[in-house]
């Protein structure tokens, strides 16, 4: 079922983004032809409100950091649409950027390359007001000192060089350089992935406590879902340059509804001492993230979902509302309606995929209910014929599949029974 869009007093988004695309060319040749594009982001939808905190998550190269670039116009977008405060910023040029770079600022993710290395504290906090012509009141020293305590670091430190510093250190410059204009949105491009454990939460924090002070709006990307959980209001799940998961952080956490989201979940590990010795309950996915110069057909997680079905391989599911505020991606949602309910055969990269999740798919219990309507007849006629001690020889090898315990090497004769149980054919129905 899906949830209608309803009319709500919500003040209006500090940025939306409409089918935000960016495709990198691959030349080749003494003309530099064109061969072919890495699709690193590929139709994102989203807004975040004034003073949200907007997480992405997801795993390397599925295209989080291109989408920060893109917001804050670093890069030029191959297409779509991003409104900042209801302005269309999508092609504006260097002119039309630089009154808007006042609003909006990025925390980048390398503490070490992001500064000069020749360049003072001072020097590096105070460029942003030179470069937008700013003087602010007591003067520029004054105002960079300022936001130095306020990041945590000595106003003294105001001569010294980058390379004296630790990478926490580091990483507080460049969020005081981000903070001098005093913008509206902040986006933070992995804030602490590069920094000791130690100094994560210290940096963190302070992320948070200059939210509550200065009434700032961050979109926060990151890989850390811990990190993710404890900054952020609403959470986006990227896949291989597309959004598959959008909700807040309560509802992901503890009702995901896309396979892959699910997965990303199970990898975080508990700290619970009562836990140790039982048994994991990781979910391993099967084979790598495909290459996004040439993204799967359909859905893009189909080849490593444990649920997909011919529908996840021939239709890309849009991203839809089924429940209040709960956006997904997905023809077979765990924790909601199947989308699907008619497409019930697995694929056999995602019969390949059940030995590595303890959950049976429904598509795969539909598949054995049938294989046990049509072991049972077997019986029947078999019965008939007068040979009963075949009976309780096929009543053993139906009744634990039928169950939903295990779905183990017969993957194959059960797909076959649910697509033809007449005939048994097994290139019909288990053909992907």
């Amino acid at each position: 079922m899906i949830i209608p869009e309803q009319a709500t007093s919500s003040p209006e988004p500090l940025l939306k983004v409409t089918g935000l695309v960016k495709h990198f060319p691959i030349t080749k040749g003494l003309l530099r032809r064109q061969a072919g594009a890495v699709q690193a982001v590929d139709g994102l939808s989203f807004d975040v409100l004034p003073g949200e905190t907007l997480g992405v998550v997801g795993e390397s190269g599925c295209g989080k950091s291109t989408m920060g670039r893109l917001i804050t116009r670093l890069l030029e977008p191959t297409g779509g649409k991003i409104e900042f405060e209801g302005k269309d910023i999508t092609h504006l040029g260097v002119a039309g950027m630089r009154p808007m770079r006042r609003d909006v600022q990025m925390i980048f993710q390398d503490p070490y390359g992001s500064l000069n290395p020749r360049h003072t504290v001072g020097s590096i906090v105070s460029a942003p007001f030179k470069l937008q012509g700013v003087t602010p009141e007591g003067g520029i020293k004054k105002e960079v000192q300022r936001l130095l305590g306020l990041v945590g670091l000595n106003p003294e430190h105001y001569n010294r060089y980058p390379h004296e510093f630790s990478g926490g250190q580091r990483q507080r410059i460049g969020i005081a350089r981000a903070l001098a204009l005093k913008p509206k949105l902040v986006v933070a491009d992995e804030p602490v992935s590069a920094l000791d454990v130690s100094i994560q939460a210290q940096v963190v924090n302070l992320l948070d406590d200059l939210q509550d002070e200065l009434g700032l709006t961050y979109v926060i990307i990151a890989h850390d879902l811990s990190v993710i959980r404890h900054v952020s209001d609403r959470i986006a799940v990227m896949y291989l340059g597309k959004i598959v998961e959008l909700t807040d952080r309560k509802s992901l956490y503890e009702a995901p509804m896309h396979p892959y989201t699910k997965a990303l979940l199970s990898a975080v590990p508990v700290p619970d001492p009562r836990r140790r010795g039982t048994k994991s309950d990781r979910i391993l996915l099967k084979g790598d993230v495909p290459s996004p110069i040439s993204p799967p057909s359909g859905c893009r997680f189909h080849t490593r979902c444990w649920k997909a079905t011919e529908i996840c391989k021939t239709q890309e599911p849009p991203l839809l509302a089924l429940k209040t505020g709960h956006q997904v991606a997905c023809h077979h949602p765990e924790n909601a309606e199947d989308q699907a309910p008619q497409d019930v055969v697995l694929l056999s990269a995602a019969r390949e995929a059940i030995e590595l999740v303890e959950t049976t798919p429904k598509a795969a219990e539909a598949s054995v209910d049938a294989a046990a309507v049509v072991g049972v007849a077997k019986v029947d006629g078999e019965a008939e014929a007068g040979e009963p001690e075949a009976v309780d020889a096929v009543d053993a090898d139906v009744a634990e599949p039928a169950e939903g315990q295990a779905v183990e090497g017969d993957a194959d004769d059960t797909v076959k029974a649910a697509g033809d149980p007449a005939s048994g054919d097994a290139e019909g129905s288990a053909k992907e």
